[in-house]
């Protein structure tokens, strides 16, 4: 029978009360709602999502399964609790914006689950970042990449590309110009990058590159830094200058997309650093 194992304490009640929240959280949307659309899919999925992976995960640590899992443990957890933060803040900021605000035709017992699930939403996003913060890598400990700053940067750039891809695709507004097809690029191209250094950590395959590990970080954040650099100028200047601008879009979805531009900018900028001087063993 195996044996079962219990991690600290704290970081346990922590991902219990994670489950918790992210159940109550979609199971309240989907019964008594009266929710529909795109919208409402995305953030139904981040809690489920959410709440089947911290299941997983509790499972597998409770029955002692972590050595017969076919991914790195050190690194596997601290990922989905990084993912899982960002989905449920998505949910936190997209929910009640579309389904609280200027809802005056809705029944009361409809608001009044709409606003259950925004709640426990919030709760289940703060018990992520609680997770987070007592898994990611101390200083001088000897930790999974994916526990040290960049790693957990690297889920933050992927994320934040994601929300782009959305932005510029719906109605697509990167085909106007060339430099705007650069712009696109650039987002892919550091979006498939740094997805591999996640899978790579994950899937404890950073041994299978024909280069160091540590190399290829800094090599890739470098690059990504100046690419970043590139987009962060020139979309802003080929959509709002008039000299430049071929059609109209909706205003609203180009600051956006120029605003995550930026922030993408200053993590690959904050990787980098980070990346020149940290020591990290693989375990």
């Amino acid at each position: 029978m195996p044996l079962i194992m219990f991690p600290t304490s704290q970081l346990l009640w922590v991902r219990v009360a994670a489950l918790l929240f992210t159940c109550v959280a979609f199971s309240v949307a989907a019964h008594g709602a009266n929710i529909g659309g795109g919208m409402a899919d995305w953030c139904i999925f981040c809690w489920a999502f959410s709440f089947a992976c911290t299941l997983l995960v509790l499972l597998v640590e409770q029955f002692g399964l972590q050595a017969r899992a076919p991914v790195s443990w050190s690194n596997f957890p601290i990922t989905i609790a990084c993912y899982a933060t960002l989905l449920c803040l998505s949910a936190s900021v997209i929910f009640p914006l579309y389904f609280l605000k200027n809802q005056q035709y809705v029944s009361d017992a409809a608001r009044d689950h709409r606003i259950v699930s925004t709640v426990f939403s919030c709760l289940a996003t703060v018990a992520y970042m609680g997770e987070v913060s007592l898994s990611r890598a101390r200083p001088g400990e000897v930790a999974g990449y994916m526990a040290t700053a960049p790693g957990l940067l690297k889920v933050c750039q992927t994320f934040v590309a994601c929300v782009i891809f959305i932005l510029v695709s719906n109605p697509v507004s990167y085909d106007s110009h060339a430099a705007l097809k650069w712009c696109m690029a650039v987002y892919c191209i550091c979006f498939i990058l740094s997805m591999a250094v996640v899978v790579l950590c994950v899937g404890e395959c950073t041994g299978c590159l024909p280069i160091p590990f540590s190399k290829f970080l800094s090599a890739y954040g470098l690059l990504a830094v100046i690419m970043y650099l590139t987009a962060t100028i020139i979309w802003p200047v080929f959509q709002f200058d008039k000299q430049y601008q071929g059609r109209s879009y909706g205003s609203s979805n180009l600051i956006t997309v120029a605003v995550l531009t930026a922030l993408n900018f200053l993590l690959y900028l904050a990787d980098l650093a980070y990346t020149a001087r940290l020591v990290f063993v693989t375990v």
